[in-house]
């Protein structure tokens, strides 16, 4: 991309967040939830404009039922500090090193591409034989034609020169073992930090990363090792699929804006709540009920499916096996034969499930008010 071009998107990102507004950081939590579901062009252009979701989704009555306390938050925070404590000589151990110290480089530098440009610095100027660790790196992944900034826990620089992703949870590992759907998702996180240390130079980083969890019920640290692989290659592909946010961009109406209208305190919202909702709803959405623990906006998006009769608020699988049935309508037309291609399987099934249950009411009539 330009720099000309790539300076006309940011106008046009900042535009669609709104004069004077900050923009979100996407950060690989995001990045991952919008992975898993790359067809939702209104997520990926609000994430990439920086818009904060979740006050949209609040503007709009719908607000956000996830995310985490402010006591995890604190806890998680306290955690990471004992881990990093002292030189970082916990997360050594941790990594396999005893009795050695690592090289701990200044990460610090003006504005996000200075970070970047420091980070890769750090990464290149890392010392044969010796450990690196780097506390807070940041690192950028071109996703969709727009820059996300990631920032891992950590990036490990072992002696041989390869790269390692450290990842720090506040929630337990028991006896060895963590809660699977926490790992899966720290997992799939971390794979987006291993993307973006491929786009540094290929080939570097592990494929398997070390999650840091406190053990038990203590405050000490324990770690496990994690295979992202798989992780890994769903994430690259997914995000490969994404409409080109330019593309979503120029789609919209003129004028187009999600800035929630704030007054000259900063504190009182005055944009009219049915504009916003109209703004939102120029952005084609593709929900899907595992869309509620990953998107702020869910709750709105839920609501519009409903009242529009779209089968995607039933479930990705069910949505797949209807194929250009898109709607319940469609459905319900199809099985009562009174729409739907005869040779379509989607058709076919549905008929077969509407003469089922239509013989099965009729020996239900049969046998009287007392079939249970």
């Amino acid at each position: 991309m330009s720099t000309t071009h790539h300076h006309s998107l940011r106008e046009r990102l900042a535009a669609l967040r709104g004069p004077g507004t900050a923009p979100r950081p996407m950060d690989a939590r995001a990045l991952a939830a919008l992975a898993a579901n790359p067809g939702c062009r209104r997520r990926a252009l609000l994430d990439a404009a920086g818009v904060d979701k979740g006050a949209v989704a609040e503007r709009l009555g719908a607000p956000a039922r996830f995310g985490q306390s402010r006591f995890a938050f604190s806890r998680g925070h306290a955690f990471e500090a004992r881990v990093k404590r002292d030189g970082c000589v916990e997360l050594l151990r941790l990594l396999g090193v005893e009795d050695t110290a690592a090289d701990l480089p200044d990460l610090g530098a003006p504005g996000p591409e200075g970070r970047v440009a420091r980070t890769k610095l750090a990464l290149a100027e890392a010392r044969s034989g010796v450990w690196t660790l780097l506390d807070h790196p940041l690192l950028a992944l071109d996703v969709a034609g727009s820059t996300a900034y990631l920032e891992p826990d950590a990036v490990a620089v072992a002696p041989d020169g390869r790269w390692t992703v450290v990842e720090i949870k506040s929630f337990p590992i028991l006896d060895g073992g963590a809660d699977a759907m926490k790992v899966g998702a720290a997992a799939r996180q971390s794979a987006v930090y291993v993307l973006a240390l491929d786009a540094v130079e290929a080939g570097r980083s592990r494929t398997d990363v070390l999650l840091v969890c406190p053990k038990d019920f203590s405050n000490l640290p324990t770690a496990e090792w994690v295979d992202v692989r798989k992780q890994l290659a769903v994430t690259r592909r997914q995000l490969g699929r994404l409409t080109r946010i330019e593309e979503i961009a120029a789609a919209l109406p003129g004028g187009t804006t999600f800035d929630l209208g704030y007054d000259p305190d900063g504190r009182t919202v005055t944009r009219p709540v049915d504009e916003l909702s109209a703004a939102v709803d120029t952005v084609p959405m593709a929900y899907a009920p595992e869309c509620l623990s990953t998107c702020e906006l869910a709750f709105h998006c839920r609501d519009r499916s409903r009242a529009e009769g779209r089968v995607d608020a039933l479930g990705r699988g069910l949505r797949g096996e209807l194929g250009e049935l898109t709607t319940v309508d469609a459905v319900l037309a199809a099985a009562s034969g009174l729409a739907g291609e005869p040779d379509d399987p989607a058709v076919t099934a549905l008929r077969r499930a509407a003469a089922l249950r239509a013989e099965a009411l009729a020996e239900a009539a049969k046998e009287g008010p007392g079939c249970p």
